[in-house]
């Protein structure tokens, strides 16, 4: 979430959904409130702490989003920066911020969360992963951490579809789409672009 935050901060005003700061500073401030609750591991299923939770990660999500459709504005109007290196730090910021944001919302939403996952109150799998497939490969009681969820959005970012996680539920599925959807517009965008200066 903090390197999140850095990243909403690095991007130029212009990409920004009002001041700069103001969504970087609610998630700043949603993050405490969530450290203070649980300053070691989270571990409290609270009704509050899940809201807080997801909250924190939909402001992430709408800060990235509103990022993510102003780059592309100035994309197509003919507003970008016209350094290739300037619009390719601003689009792989966005890009990167996209990976971190699909990441928290698949971690906090496969299963329940991880507070369910960690309880095994929830079976139902949202995420087929390949230790869960190949048990006598892997750990019978592997669990999927961060990174696992970190390695899923960015392999669905960079191939814009599953590589070897396997979005098992309709709802995965649309959060996949929009996010290699998201991807798709930014990179493509970005090095037509880039090259176009270039030339």
């Amino acid at each position: 979430m903090l390197a999140l935050i850095a990243l909403q901060l690095w991007l130029p005003a212009h990409l920004a959904l009002g001041a700069r700061w103001a969504l970087p500073a609610v998630e700043a401030a949603l993050l405490l409130v969530l450290s203070v609750a649980n300053p070691v591991r989270m571990d409290r299923a609270d009704r509050w702490v899940r809201r807080a939770s997801l909250l924190l990660v939909a402001v992430a999500s709408l800060a990235n989003g509103a990022s993510a459709l102003l780059l592309i504005d100035h994309l197509l109007g003919g507003h970008a920066t016209s350094s290739p290196t300037g619009l390719l730090s601003e689009g792989g910021a966005v890009y990167l911020t996209n990976v971190v944001t699909f990441a928290l919302w698949y971690w906090e939403l496969d299963r329940g969360g991880p507070f369910s996952r960690a309880a095994g109150s929830d079976t139902d799998v949202d995420f087929l992963f390949p230790q869960m497939a190949s048990p006598d490969i892997a750990s019978p009681h592997w669990e999927p951490t961060f990174p696992d969820y970190l390695y899923l959005s960015f392999t669905n970012s960079t191939a814009f579809s599953p590589t070897d996680t396997v979005p098992w539920t309709r709802w995965a599925k649309m959060l996949m789409l929009t996010q290699s959807a998201v991807a798709l517009c930014i990179a493509a965008l970005v090095i037509a672009r880039s090259v176009n200066i270039l030339h």
